[in-house]
């Protein structure tokens, strides 16, 4: 009892005197504290008990138990060398179980000073250190088992409700800054003193990722602590890895966002929809694999479903947090390492998954900011996969779709580029000579999609690029040097099987600029639906999008507009109305005309910025001149109405009241029997 006495009694009178005792305090309470470690040795744990009792029992927001715990914390960081993992590990988990997120700023001082001296003088103490760190990137009222402390989990065993914890969130986040430079400042310490300790982050990192369902706010800070590492010195040597896990995890739930569900006929059907909480091997989950404490993370829910709007509201603070990072690598010149893992990401990951939406975004916006190089060796990666024999057919096929909307969007690409690139794809069709065992036996163009995939990415790109290039003289002589004729007279019939929208509209600016002679093709049998062509695309690829199809989230829209093209900018040549009257008296429906494309997001995402005047004055006089202009562009199906996610409804003033219109929605490079 003499040694309790004699810390308390510490402690009381350091709150009282103030600073100027405060190195002789620390040495009187140094020696209590070394002296409990040595006696639970021999078996004497009074005093060890003690000091486990005076740690646990700290109430956050009281001054003087908060000044005791300074002291307490303090003094045992000065005698590290004394703990012993085996014998002292309660008192190692009381201490590394604080949150820094409930103590004053001398309490994080102390704490993180302990456990930069405890990782520094045993290199067994490491993981612990660095996973304490970890586990203090969201604070407790998170709610998530993995990022609470032992006090939290103390006052839920007690009664605490999840509603009471979720109160703290305001307090805890006002703190956000001053907390995570304490603990990023931690990290880097003990990285620099031990070589190790950045490798043996990473996994830790990973692990204790927040699984896609939690909320966003709390992705988006663990998010926001990882593009922390990824740019510090730590990030030098895991900096590409944890990089690549924030891409993975924008994949995961940008997934889960479908069209199918927004193009849904039954509004009352768009709103909510099923997400697929559990993947198929996520009841055997390894307990160290990311995510793995979502089931049983403390939730209010238990419908087990996210709105739309949820969802896509998630995957919009993401990205724009991402984005702004990337922005930041290029202030720092680093886009070049940046390109590197991101390439790595978008071949193993991004590529590979033909339901992204946004997260190919990333490479978009990094390649514009260095157009020359990164952004001409994204176009010229695409070629080299297309034309890769050695490659899936698939592959081949989506590498296609990528380089056509790649070179049709991008604002800041180089006409060079845009030049080369249809160039080696001309060259290739033109090499294209499949062996027919019976030249008059019916084409079959599932066995061609790769040849089909590269006409009619020449075609979609110069649906957009080719008033630009025919005005640029030495572009133009590239351009006209093209067989682009030799390739629409391929025995394989590209015409005929591409897709209609694009057919038609490449037909029609290559007969105003005069690049060739279309009237041979213009008078073919219905070009625009044919079997070949629902053979190539049909229903089952109406899933599919140009994957630089319009943006459509909100805030971080920011980043893409200034450097995308849309169709409304686009400078169409038109020479006369022949070309526009054969097609229509093709046309069953010459009444289905839609909104342009980009019209109805762009007026959508302006809205909320411009005000409701603008969005319904200029609503009115861009529709009457848009509407019937060139706009299919798309493959997906066409409906009597459009039910945009609730996001965009609430924000910007998109009136579900409007009058029942068609809309078109963005598409991949695959056509359609529709």
């Amino acid at each position: 009892m003499g040694m309790e006495v004699q810390i308390s009694g510490v402690n009381q009178v350091k709150t009282g005197m103030g600073a100027a005792m405060d190195q002789e305090l620390l040495s009187v309470a140094r020696l209590w504290i070394r002296q409990a470690l040595t006696s639970v040795l021999q078996g004497d744990a009074t005093c060890y008990n003690q000091l486990i009792q005076e740690i646990s029992n700290i109430e956050p927001g009281d001054p003087v138990q908060e000044a005791n715990l300074v002291m307490t914390v303090r003094a045992l960081s000065q005698a590290v060398s004394s703990i012993n993992e085996h014998h002292h590990g309660y008192l190692l988990s009381c201490v590394l179980g604080l949150s820094i997120w409930n103590y004053s700023l001398d309490v994080a001082d102390a704490l993180m000073e302990f456990i930069i001296n405890l990782a520094t003088s045993n290199g067994g103490f490491v993981d612990r250190c660095l996973d304490m760190l970890v586990r203090n990137f969201l604070p407790p009222s998170c709610g998530l088992p993995l990022h609470m402390d032992s006090l939290t989990k103390k006052l839920i065993l007690g009664g605490l409700g999840v509603d009471q914890l979720f109160l703290k969130k305001e307090a805890h986040l006002a703190r956000k800054n001053e907390i995570l430079d304490h603990v990023h400042s931690a990290i880097k310490k003990i990285a620099e003193l031990v070589p190790t300790a950045a490798l043996r982050l990473q996994p830790i990192i990973l692990r204790r990722m927040p699984h896609r369902i939690i909320q966003k706010d709390w992705n988006a800070l663990y998010m926001e602590n990882m593009l922390r590492v990824e740019s510090s010195a730590v990030g030098e040597i895991i900096g590409s890895r944890i990089l690549m896990a924030v891409v993975d995890r924008l994949i995961e739930i940008d997934v889960e966002i479908r069209w199918e569900h927004i193009l849904n006929e039954d509004s009352s059907k768009v709103y909510i929809f099923d997400m697929d909480m559990e993947d198929d091997d996520e009841n055997e989950e390894d307990p160290g694999k990311p995510g793995s404490e979502a089931n049983v993370q403390l939730t209010k829910s238990s419908a087990g479903k996210q709105s739309l709007g949820e969802v896509a509201d998630k995957m919009d603070m993401l990205m724009e947090l991402t984005l702004d990072h990337l922005k930041l690598c290029a202030e720092e010149g680093r886009v070049p390492q940046v390109y590197d893992t991101l390439m790595h990401s978008f071949q193993s990951t991004i590529m590979n998954t033909h339901k992204s939406k946004f997260t190919q975004f990333l490479i978009f916006y990094l390649c514009s900011l260095s157009p020359a190089t990164c952004g001409a060796n994204f176009a010229s990666m695409l070629c080299d996969i297309f034309t890769n024999k050695s490659r899936a057919a698939n592959t081949r096929m989506t590498a296609a779709a990528y380089l056509a909307s790649y070179l049709a969007r991008a604002k800041y690409l180089p006409l060079f580029v845009v030049s080369a690139s249809l160039k080696r794809l001309v060259e290739w069709c033109l090499q294209y000579s499949p062996q027919q065992n019976n030249e008059k036996k019916a084409i079959n163009p599932a066995l061609h999609g790769v040849f089909y995939s590269a006409c009619q990415a020449v075609m979609y790109v110069l649906c957009f690029r080719l008033k630009s290039l025919m005005d640029d003289p030495k572009q133009k002589l590239l351009i006209e040097d093209l067989p682009l004729k030799k390739i629409l007279e391929h025995k394989l019939s590209p015409l005929k099987v591409c897709l209609p929208s694009v057919v038609e509209e490449f037909l029609r600016q290559v007969k105003a600029v005069h690049l060739f002679d279309v009237s041979e093709f213009t008078s073919s049998n219905n070009m625009l639906k044919t079997e070949e062509s629902k053979a190539f695309g049909g229903v089952e690829r109406l899933d599919m999008f140009f994957p630089f199809d319009p943006y459509l989230l909100r805030q971080s829209d920011r980043f893409v507009r200034p450097i995308y093209t849309f169709w409304s900018m686009v400078s169409v040549p038109v020479e006369d109305d022949e070309f526009e009257d054969h097609m229509l008296e093709e046309d069953e429906d010459p009444e289905r005309c839609t909104y342009s494309e980009d019209l109805v997001f762009e007026n959508i995402r302006n809205h909320n910025s411009r005000g409701d005047s603008y969005h319904e004055s200029s609503d009115n006089e861009d529709i009457e001149e848009f509407e019937c202009a060139m706009n299919k562009m798309s493959i997906t199906p066409k409906r009597t109405t459009f039910a945009m996610p609730p996001k965009l409804i609430s924000s910007t003033g998109f009136r579900p009241d409007m009058p029942a219109r068609v809309t078109d929605m963005p598409a991949r490079l695959y056509p359609t029997a529709i």
